[in-house]
């Protein structure tokens, strides 16, 4: 039976990536992935326009380990995208795409460079269910040795791509804690009694987050209303900052360019033109949810301009993992070196999504799915060399 130098296991952003990192070098590599086809969840990635990094980057925009995740990612992004032969620009959020604005360029271009090395087999519908010292793995009753192994094998968000959490138990079996599991970068489930109305509006507004009455963050840009609560750009920056926090609420910031007593002097001007009260905000909002603002005020010009800067919402929960673009939590990095290999069995390394690290929206899970993948890669090449 052929012993590999390394198995990699899981074919998402981050095993099909570390693959490509390792094409033609001088190790033999197998890629093992449960689903049909490697890289589908990068094909989504960005609404499918493969958002996979940002210019502003660093470790303040990561959870967890911030000494660990700061040794790891390369600040410089070109030390993630030198690997893919194609042109980026960056959009005014420092949002890094490729120009052709396609996800799947990015998947197809690491799926060339593996499909055509000579030293990676790459084996699809093959479920990891054991992985025993030696290495051993147990892939649909047959044994695949390695000498290395590395989990990619990503978190519990959206299921449909492949990514169900198994690689947690994987990873156990050596000793490894998984920190507690949360949905992030996802919508936010909150109470509707006063948004009913407003199903399928979008508003951009002021979107900030508070838990336990302190505030955590404010992101600015759109917000959708919705038969659960409330979804969009503005709730996706937040999200993180919510997701498992208790006595949650966010505040919604209606015409965040206008100062308060501006809008309280035309609600006073409607007021003597013999205005109706759910009216004071005709023209000044979209008028369903001028209405709401108001029904949810005193009626008071100094009431209503206050509710138009600060229309608050309870948050009750999250749409879960199927629809949350990460998971917060994972393989506890204090099990791990500043090369990613555990502290408890020489030569097992992880990369991407399984680990406790996660970031804010706009291109930084992406480039941790990368930066941990080549800093995985440098540290095995770099063991080979010293052999």
């Amino acid at each position: 039976m052929k012993r590999y130098g390394l198995a990699i296991v899981g074919g998402g952003a981050s095993g099909l990536y570390l693959a490509a990192r390792l094409a033609n070098k001088s190790i033999s590599v197998i890629l093992l992935e449960s689903g049909n086809r490697v890289g589908r969840k990068l094909s989504a990635t960005g609404n499918g326009q493969g958002n996979l990094t940002n210019t502003d980057m660093s470790a303040d925009k990561y959870f967890g380990n911030k000494k660990l995740i700061k040794n790891v990612i390369y600040a410089d992004c070109s030390d993630v995208l030198d690997i893919f032969p194609m042109l980026f620009s960056a959009d005014e959020r420092g949002r890094i795409y490729p120009t052709g604005r396609q996800a799947s360029a990015l998947t197809d271009a690491l799926r060339k460079i593996v499909s055509e090395a000579k030293n990676i087999d790459v084996v699809t519908s093959a479920a990891v269910t054991d992985i025993r010292a030696g290495y051993k793995l147990f892939v649909d009753g047959e044994i695949i040795e390695a000498d290395r192994v590395a989990l990619c094998t990503g978190g519990k968000a959206q299921r449909q791509f492949g990514t169900d959490g198994s690689g947690y138990a994987l990873a156990s079996r050596f000793g490894h804690k998984v920190t507690p599991l949360f949905p992030s970068l996802v919508q936010l489930k909150t109470d509707t009694e006063r948004i009913k109305s407003l199903k399928g509006l979008r508003v951009d507004c002021m979107l900030t987050a508070y838990a336990d009455g302190k505030k955590l963050c404010s992101s600015r840009g759109d917000v959708i209303f919705a038969e659960y609560g409330i979804t969009g750009n503005a709730v996706f920056q937040v999200s993180p900052y919510i997701t498992g926090k208790k006595d949650a609420e966010v505040s919604l910031e209606f015409l965040p360019d206008i100062r308060r007593e501006a809008i309280a002097e035309n609600i006073k001007q409607k007021l003597s033109l013999g205005y109706a009260a759910e009216e004071l905000l005709s023209g000044t909002l979209n008028n369903q949810i001028g209405r709401a603002v108001v029904r949810s005020s005193d009626r008071t010009p100094d009431g209503i301009s206050r509710a138009v800067k600060d229309f608050r919402l309870t948050v009750t929960g999250t749409l879960g993992f199927d629809h949350a673009q990460v998971t917060r939590g994972g393989i506890d990095t204090d099990g791990v070196t500043e090369n990613l290999e555990s502290v408890y069995s020489a030569g097992l390394y992880f990369a991407g999504e399984i680990l406790d690290v996660d970031g804010e929206c706009g291109g930084y899970n992406l480039h941790w799915a990368f930066s941990s993948a080549r800093r995985v890669s440098e540290a095995i090449l770099s063991g080979i060399d010293d052999l």
